[in-house]
């Protein structure tokens, strides 16, 4: 499936990573109790952020990254069928490395 949305600026277009549906001990948790995902792969980036003079800073973050976001940050969106986060690069707090 091609993405047909493109971030701008310094925003990041995340898929959120399905979270375990069954505890540690084995117990199946309800949607109730689930808590929304923090970590996510990165699909698609924006250009970067401008400075005054219009210079482009390079995004951190690029396309296949799995990061670990702000619990708070960014807004849910729903793309045909599919669920992503955008966020500003700044609502990002880490990257896997691999």
């Amino acid at each position: 499936m091609a993405i047909t949305l493109q971030p701008l600026a310094d925003r990041v277009l995340v898929k959120p990573l399905a979270k375990e549906e069954v505890s540690p001990g084995g117990i199946v948790l309800p949607d109730t109790v689930k808590e929304k995902p923090l970590e996510g792969e990165v699909i698609a980036v924006g250009s970067g952020k401008r400075t005054d003079k219009g210079e482009v800073i390079a995004m951190d973050v690029k396309v296949g990254d799995i990061v670990l976001y702000a619990k708070y940050g960014g807004t849910e969106i729903k793309l045909e069928g599919v669920d992503y986060m955008i966020l500003r690069e700044s609502d990002v707090l880490a990257k896997r490395i691999k």
